[in-house]
């Protein structure tokens, strides 16, 4: 039997050609556009994880990088596709990084041990909340206490018309016919708490809680200025007053801190031995704000933050009508503390 080698080698060939036509019919796409893909993302992800953040454009940017990680997956495919070795290397790393900042905040469990404490914080925004929604998430939630921003005069009036007197007959108001307007409202005895730190920005009450079976937490209504222009200055030194923790006594800040996780200056204070308890249970990404507006919630700015030694059984977030912050709701265990 004959073998047509030069009919074969015509075959290879012509296979060959075929496939370069082939890979000709893709665009070519030009390394310096893999680049301009790759380096901003890259740039982000080197700012959160170094929190280099300066000013008050890129803080505010800052709150998106959870949706910067997502496409961060873009320039990592489009590196991968053009085969450019140094771009996907790059993209990889940035990809990565991106990971390890936003995705621990989707795993975490519940940790049900402990003296129960429920505590729901709620941005009132000019005291325009509904306050017959309010009562109802009180009603429903059952917490013991309710950290309230942007809290006026009028709507602490409506909120006990309401029924939150009855409820929750314990209060330090520091009111107000603005934004600065806060208070603490709560089932248990309260006694205010003056000197613990120095407020910067919007009303910030302090108070000791006297909860039955864990002695006296301290609890902090935390409400500094958003980040924009220059009130990003005093948005850093607000949240860099806030004591750290305190081997004595358990304390729990909650409210509006205009601040993600993603923010440098959140992180420092966290670090001085508190953590954020929607992290905690894995809820770290639900967003907060906006509410009730057209385009659905964005960013995750309202907290509710703990001592370490304070377990999270839940964390939960909702809206409510007549505010642009939605409500968050945290069934906190506290470990056994006498009273001091």
């Amino acid at each position: 039997m004959s073998v047509d080698v030069s009919a074969d080698r015509g075959m290879v060939g012509g296979a060959i050609r075929a496939a370069a036509r082939r890979r000709r019919r893709f665009p070519r796409v030009p390394r310096a556009l893999v680049w301009a893909a790759v380096t901003p993302f890259a740039a982000w992800a080197a700012a959160r994880v170094t929190g280099l953040e300066r000013g008050s454009l890129t803080t505010q940017l800052m709150t998106a990088t959870p949706y910067a990680a997502a496409g961060s997956l873009v320039p990592l495919l489009l590196a991968a596709v053009t085969r450019s070795r140094a771009a996907t290397a790059v993209a990889l790393v940035t990809t990565a990084a991106f990971g390890l900042s936003v995705l621990p905040r989707t795993v975490g469990s519940a940790e049900p041990t402990g003296t129960p404490l429920r505590v729901l914080t709620l941005n009132m925004l000019f005291g325009h909340a509904d306050p017959e929604a309010v009562m109802d998430l009180v009603r429903r939630l059952k917490p013991d206490v309710l950290s309230a921003q942007e809290l006026t005069p009028g709507m602490a009036d409506e909120l006990d018309a309401a029924g939150l007197k009855d409820v929750m007959p314990h209060r330090v108001l520091q009111t107000a016919w603005s934004a600065s307007g806060s208070g603490l409202f709560s089932r248990y005895s309260l006694t205010p708490l003056e000197n613990l730190f120095r407020p910067i920005g919007h009303n910030m009450p302090a108070a000791v809680l006297s909860v039955p079976g864990a002695g006296d937490i301290e609890l902090v209504d935390v409400h500094p200025f958003p980040p924009l222009g220059s009130q990003v200055h005093e948005w850093t030194a607000a949240l860099a007053a806030f004591p750290p923790a305190s081997a004595n006594r358990i304390r729990v800040f909650a409210g509006d801190f205009n601040a993600s996780l993603d923010h440098a200056a959140l992180r420092r204070f966290l670090d001085q031995g508190y953590a954020d308890a929607a992290e905690r249970v894995g809820q770290g990404l639900v967003p907060t704000w906006p509410a009730n507006q057209r385009m659905p919630p964005l960013i995750t700015i309202d907290h509710v933050v703990v001592d370490r030694r304070v377990n999270v059984n839940e964390v939960s977030v909702h809206t409510v009508p007549g505010t642009d912050h939605r409500a968050v709701f945290a069934d906190l265990r506290l470990p056994g503390q006498p009273s001091s």
